[in-house]
């Protein structure tokens, strides 16, 4: 009436509600922990296989490079396979696969001779495929616990 509000005395029935409440919010903060902690192992394990996957792509990417300096590089499958390697030394299980292929300009194929590709110029692409390993921190049930990360690049060869 006047503006000031009045504070009620806590009677018995106001504390046992009260003290009823604290319990409610430990049982939800229990069940709640769990997914918390489940979804954010998750979102590790989905950033872990993420970065494993660009540096299996990085390492292409470094054979491809190796390759497409010149004609020498394009058919050295060997150097392009270590070029990979070497960029990918921390990666679990890395395998590379390196190879060439040529192409005529006006979109005929080519057996990478000189002589082909008589009425325009002729095209060569390196190409490297990467392999890695991708090994989980935890066991998820129906989930295996590796996973296998292809990479793969090509790039048109300089003349």
């Amino acid at each position: 009436m006047n503006g000031k509000r009045t504070v009620q005395p806590k009677t018995p029935r106001t504390q046992s509600l009260l003290a009823a409440e604290g319990g409610q919010n430990l049982l939800e903060f229990a069940f709640f922990v769990p997914v918390v902690l489940l979804v954010l192992l998750g979102a590790i394990e989905m950033g872990r296989l993420a970065y494993l996957s660009i540096l299996v792509n990085n390492a292409a990417h470094a054979g491809v490079q190796y390759g497409a300096q010149n004609l020498a590089t394009a058919s050295d499958n060997i150097g392009m396979q270590n070029a990979a390697l070497n960029d990918g030394q921390n990666i679990s299980g890395l395998t590379a696969a390196a190879s060439y292929y040529c192409s005529c300009a006006d979109g005929s194929s080519s057996s990478c001779q000189p002589t082909d590709c008589a009425g325009s110029h002729r095209l060569v692409y390196v190409q490297v495929n990467t392999t890695g390993q991708f090994h989980s921190l935890f066991v998820y049930p129906g989930l295996p616990s590796s996973h296998t990360v292809n990479g793969e690049a090509v790039m048109r060869v300089a003349q």
